[in-house]
């Protein structure tokens, strides 16, 4: 895997915003998918959101509930994830993930990069 750069993470009050990034290096520019994972202690990663640039294609998962949004800057390679109204269930590590692949998928298994993850905590 070629590591991904994050950024963004940090403590927020219940209701608040953050803006998590991630910069793919440019040997990871052949990629064609980029999305989203969180995992809080003891439970499964999940999918958050995910973007197909070459298909056009955004998606998000229920639990979102409208309150997430994704962005991606092609020039640059990097995507964006903003986050409002925060909950304390949002609370978990957030990692971003990357692949080149025909469809976007909502399974960690197929994603072939990966970063190391930046830590959301949202107090009550």
């Amino acid at each position: 895997q070629v590591p991904l750069i994050e950024s963004g993470g940090g403590l927020v009050q219940a209701g608040g915003s953050l803006r998590l990034s991630c910069t793919a290096s440019e040997r990871t520019f052949i990629i064609n998918i980029m999305a989203w994972f969180r995992q809080a202690p003891g439970k499964e990663r999940e999918f958050v959101a995910g973007h197909d640039w070459n298909a056009g294609i955004t998606e998000y998962t229920d639990f979102l509930k409208g309150r997430f949004s994704i962005s991606r800057d092609g020039a640059w390679n990097t995507m964006y994830l903003q986050m409002n109204s925060l909950q304390p269930e949002d609370t978990a590590t957030y990692y971003c993930a990357a692949v080149r692949s025909i469809s976007l998928s909502r399974t960690a298994d197929h994603y072939t990069y990966w970063g190391q993850g930046t830590q959301v905590t949202v107090s009550s």
